[in-house]
């Protein structure tokens, strides 16, 4: 929802990752920003009317985003989605770094507009693995951004370590970075960035985008 700059450069994103994509948005000239080869949908509505959404195909999405800049309608748009389609991977694009905290409690992922890039929101809805974010001059360490299994929210910090022989450098929650300790316990929409050898990247990406050993599936 939202065929601004943001949401036509996910779309098309999106589309260029093989998905079928539906973009809705009030103004129909706005549509223009998808250029000629998108073959998605375009729905002129507002995205939190539930015909609209159902002409856009709601009922089979597999995520939701909603990216308009109004927040009211963001989060609104986002709860109706998640309250009475059960979509489970929804975001919300956020501008008051306060209220993103509440909707984030709330269960629903939103990014602040001062980190916001189309990149974020499709992590959000489409979790890719490890995503490099700083290497060492000798290109031997790497400061990724880790996409976690849900199995393993609620583990330690320190078990998170020893499994993958990595070190945890700290957490974005709400939007704050947390410095990471042993103790500390990775909560539902944490982002985790860790410390790891460039060779042993593919190894912890693979541990931790699944459940923890005698984890339930």
């Amino acid at each position: 929802m939202g065929c601004g700059r943001v949401g036509a450069t996910l779309a098309q994103s999106l589309e260029d990752r093989g998905h079928t994509v539906a973009m809705i948005d009030q103004a129909a000239e706005a549509f223009r920003r998808l250029g000629p080869d998108f073959e998605g949908k375009k729905v002129t509505g507002l995205g939190f009317d539930r015909d609209t959404l159902r002409q856009a195909g709601i009922e089979d999405a597999f995520a939701f985003a909603a990216v308009s800049d109004g927040d009211n309608s963001n989060i609104l748009a986002a709860r109706v989605v998640r309250e009475t389609y059960s979509v489970d991977n929804v975001v919300a694009r956020i501008y008051d770094p306060h209220r993103a905290e509440i909707y984030q409690r709330l269960g629903i992922p939103t990014v602040a507009t001062v980190r916001w890039t189309s990149d974020q929101v499709l992590r959000r809805m489409l979790p890719m693995g490890a995503t490099d974010e700083f290497r060492d001059a000798s290109g031997k360490i790497s400061l990724c951004q880790i996409d976690v299994h849900p199995g393993w929210l609620g583990r330690s910090i320190r078990l998170i370590d020893d499994v993958t022989g990595a070190r945890a450098a700290y957490l974005t929650r709400y939007g704050e970075g947390v410095f990471a300790t042993p103790e500390t316990v990775l909560q539902e929409n944490d982002t985790l960035h860790m410390v790891i050898p460039v060779d042993d990247v593919p190894t912890v990406e693979r541990i931790l985008t699944r459940p923890p050993a005698g984890a339930q599936p």
